[in-house]
């Protein structure tokens, strides 16, 4: 997801001199190509996250498009109170592109772990909040979200993100992408649990059940009748994200507490507790209870219980 991102900003700098990119001390072996096409328009404002988003704020008030970026937590919570006052609440034209997700960074440990981020950053005022699912959702995000006018969280993930759509999907900021259709139940998918719930799904299909996918990659605005269709023509829903309380399972159960349908439903996110101790990704997600098999099993859940 780093290297769709950084080649797309790569290809929309060199068309709109508005675009700068500012990073926090970070980005090495990825951000390069941009500071060596546009060094005029990048700046590594160093360990100084506040700064940062400071300094994008004053770029985006004199008309420019500006990123932030930085690793997990480091663009969003050093630097939140800036990213609500300067930012949001005069609906500037900052991007905040947080990369390593949930538990990209899983072996740094927990200062490293964003598993909280999309539950803030959802309830800021003016604010964008998009998870892509794979690279292709990646790229067309970063166009999406710079053609968007203001604030915007692009959330990235790290670890070799596979490539899920065999085509390229018609990405639209507030809609979800179908990538699977089943009646018997729905699994909704937020940013990089979506190969997950491929799998997830083929594994049902293997036992004889037809499960739909939807990748969920904006969670503000959110797809709410795709929702409420899932939920009409499945009644059964299992969320999957690489995050905590407070993202997109939170999200889907207040639209299902204001409808009149009643679909079970089962969140699967990270627990709510300070890792301790450090490991891979994959390792970290079965220490949660995420993996394929954890996914399989709570939909199968819901079709015996």
């Amino acid at each position: 997801m780093r290297t769709a991102f950084i080649d797309t900003l790569n290809e929309l700098a060199s068309r709109d001199e508005r675009i700068w990119l500012l990073c926090g001390d970070l980005g090495f072996s990825v951000l390069e190509s941009f500071a060596q096409n546009f060094p005029k328009r990048y700046v590594n404002v160093g360990v100084a996250e506040q700064n940062m988003t400071g300094v994008a704020a004053g770029l985006a008030l004199s008309g420019k498009i500006v990123f932030t970026y930085s690793i997990a937590n480091f663009p969003v919570m050093r630097c939140l109170e800036q990213i609500r006052n300067d930012v949001c609440a005069h609906n500037l034209n900052v991007k905040v592109v947080s990369v390593g997700g949930g538990f990209a960074y899983g072996s740094a440990g927990y200062t490293h772990h964003g598993t909280e981020d999309l539950a803030i950053m959802r309830v800021l005022p003016n604010m964008t909040v998009l998870a892509p699912g794979d690279p292709v959702e990646t790229r067309l995000l970063t166009i999406a979200a710079t053609e968007r006018p203001g604030p915007c969280y692009l959330r990235l993930g790290k670890a070799g993100e596979p490539i899920i759509h065999t085509s390229q999907p018609n990405i639209i900021i507030g809609q979800a992408i179908v990538l699977r259709e089943g009646d018997d139940g729905t699994i909704i998918s937020t940013g990089a649990t979506l190969g997950m719930a491929m799998k997830a799904s083929s594994e049902l299909s293997e036992r004889g059940m037809s499960v739909s996918v939807l990748s969920m990659p904006s969670l503000a605005p959110l797809d709410k009748d795709a929702i409420l269709r899932a939920a009409k023509s499945t009644g059964r829903i299992v969320t999957v994200e690489n995050h905590g309380c407070g993202g997109l399972g939170s999200a889907v159960a207040e639209v299902l507490a204001t409808s009149t349908l009643h679909p079970r439903l089962a969140v699967m996110c990270l627990q709510p507790r300070p890792a301790k101790v450090a490991g891979s990704q994959d390792a970290m997600y079965a220490s949660h209870n995420m993996s394929v098999a954890d996914i399989t099993a709570k939909m199968m859940s819901l079709m015996t219980s």
